[in-house]
């Protein structure tokens, strides 16, 4: 059994190659999927969380992702808050193949994922995108999107710790990207042609009255139901898209507004299967477009497959 390490995972998982893989993944038959969490209460935040997510591909590919979510390890512990591996089996004969990195991929596969559906969604000529959140995720996610849009000019990062925002835009101008971090959201969320959130917020941030009419919203956190990142006003002017429907029924975007009748699933234009496959009517183009990242079990499993691809073809060299 082999065991494939972060570097080798970061290495190997180019965006190109990364995002197209997710797409062909798409064009094949839908993968079985399930999802088992536990969790421990903690006082004054998220709970503690255990999440095991198998995907089932017939005749094609098998996995299981084991993933920890521990919300205080930042500041308690000062290690990441996401932790995790993905487990890889033969689908003919249920033998071990791979030990991947987890935390390494869930990375990659979020970022292609997001990267994924602005592809379809995001305006083809934008040139300001503002990252809402500046976790460990954030600069795997500003790099895929400037994959799928090169003509981004600007990188704006806000952050609840405005010191984290500002030491990653320090960060990603060392690496030669036009970079800044900024204080005031509510200011920049007009400004903005792209705006992706990945927080662990339980109160709104994205504010659908102050977005631009041709902006394109990505999505990433509230993989609870008591997490949140966009209001009311976004879900009522923006066309909504989902990688999974799943996440209709465990996110906290979707739950209370769909219950109090903001919206009805009739709302939810397609997924991530009806994007790739051009089953989507055309958006208008004076209406946001809105895409929910719920990360859903097949996601990683075309990832891993299309990483042990990468493997066996660096093997034979």
């Amino acid at each position: 059994m082999r065991m494939v390490d972060a570097q080798t995972v970061h290495r190997l998982l180019d965006w190109q190659g990364a995002i197209e893989a997710m797409r062909l993944g798409h064009l094949k038959a839908r993968p079985q999927i399930a999802r088992l969490a536990l969790d421990q209460p903690r006082e004054g935040g998220h709970p503690d969380m255990l999440l095991a997510v198998p995907a089932w591909q017939a005749g094609e590919a098998l996995g299981i992702k084991v993933v920890t979510s521990f919300p205080r390890n930042v500041e308690d512990f000062g290690l990441p808050t996401v932790d995790a591996l993905y487990l890889v089996f033969d689908p003919q004969t249920g033998k071990a193949q791979a030990v991947i990195d987890g935390e390494a991929l869930v990375f990659r596969k979020t970022a292609s994922d997001t990267a994924l559906g602005a592809s379809f969604l995001a305006p083809p000529a934008a040139e300001r995108l503002l990252m809402v959140g500046a976790g460990a995720l954030a600069p795997y996610v500003i790099d895929a999107m400037l994959s799928v849009r090169p003509s981004l000019k600007q990188i704006v990062i806000w952050n609840r710790t405005a010191e984290r925002a500002q030491a990653l835009a320090e960060t990603l101008r060392a690496a030669g990207k036009p970079a800044q971090a900024c204080l005031d959201l509510d200011a920049e969320l007009p400004k903005a042609d792209i705006i992706i959130a990945a927080t662990m917020a339980s109160q709104p941030l994205v504010k659908g009255d102050l977005v631009k009419r041709t902006a394109h919203i990505g999505l990433i956190g509230s993989f609870t139901p008591d997490m949140r990142e966009g209001d009311d006003a976004l879900l009522r002017r923006a066309a909504i898209f989902v990688d999974d429907y799943a996440c209709l029924e465990r996110s906290g975007e979707f739950i209370e507004p769909l219950r109090t009748g903001v919206i009805s699933r009739a709302d939810v234009r397609g997924d991530l299967f009806a994007l790739c496959r051009g089953e989507i009517p055309a958006v208008p183009d004076d209406t946001p477009t809105l895409f929910k990242n719920g990360g859903a079990g097949h996601l990683d499993l075309f990832l891993a497959s299309h990483l042990l691809g990468r493997l066996a073809s660096t093997d034979r060299r």
